[in-house]
Formats: structure tokens, C-alpha cells, sequence
């Protein structure tokens, strides 16, 4: 876990917001889970996953949007050159599973 020197707070309404974005997600995975073992068509499926996964990459560019334009922009005030490094590991790890 990694520890910024600035301080680290976000809208209440943002996190409201991901959090139902992300629990819509989870339901849409967990009917997709239903479909397999429903022994549903492969392709729906494979046209609701795509569908979970595009809501899950939403949610993240979202949060790469807030995390830029509060919690970088803090950092960079408060001299954390760190989280600039830290910003570029996650955007890589975010891509490389997007």
C-alpha cells in the first residue's frame, strides 16, 4: 500500500458514484455467472462479459480522472514527486489489463 505525503480525500459524491457504477457491474457479472451455469449460449455470454468489462474499464478511467485532476495535482502542490511515479506504474497496470 502506498503512503502519499499529501492528504488523500475525495468528493463524497464521486465515491458514491463509483461505488454504484460498481455494484451495477457486479450484478452484470453475476447474472452473466448465472448464464453459465444455465448453459446459456457462449456467445451471449461472451457479449455480457464484454459488456461487464467495459462498465469495470469505465469505472477505472474515471478514477484515473479524479485520482489526476485532486489527488495528483495535491501531490505535485505538496512536492510528492513520488505519486507522479506511482500514477505511471497504475495507469500501466490498468492498460495492460484493459
Amino acid at each position: 500500500m502506498s503512503s502519499h505525503t499529501h492528504n488523500h480525500h475525495h468528493d463524497p459524491q464521486h465515491i458514491k458514484n463509483i461505488s454504484n457504477r460498481l455494484s451495477k457491474a457486479i450484478g452484470h457479472l453475476e447474472s452473466v455467472k448465472r448464464m453459465v451455469e444455465d448453459d446459456r449460449d457462449c456467445s451471449e455470454i461472451l457479449i455480457q462479459l464484454s459488456a461487464v468489462k467495459s462498465a469495470i474499464n469505465k469505472c477505472g478511467n474515471e478514477i484515473l480522472k479524479e485520482h489526476i485532476s485532486h489527488c495528483i495535482v495535491h501531490a505535485v502542490e505538496d512536492g510528492d514527486d513520488k505519486a507522479i511515479v506511482e500514477l505511471n506504474e497504475a495507469i500501466d497496470k490498468f492498460m495492460k489489463n484493459s
